[in-house]
């Protein structure tokens, strides 16, 4: 596991991931799901890059799941 996804070519959209959502950042709650949006517009970002899911949620990626 990779804890934090910093680039972007790592990331596409349909991929099922984990984020940390803002609210989660203290605690490392990590919330499961499908992405929609990646927001992140650099190519890499030292915290993660930041996507928006299916759900609506939006965070800092921290798992991809196979």
């Amino acid at each position: 596991m990779n804890d934090n996804y910093k680039t972007w070519s790592e990331i596409k959209i349909g991929l099922r991931v984990k984020i940390v959502l803002k609210k989660n950042q203290r605690t490392g709650k990590l919330t499961e799901g499908i992405v929609k949006d990646i927001l992140t517009n650099s190519r890499n970002h030292p915290h993660g890059i930041k996507v928006r899911l299916e759900s609506g949620e939006i965070g800092r990626v921290k798992e991809i799941i196979n």
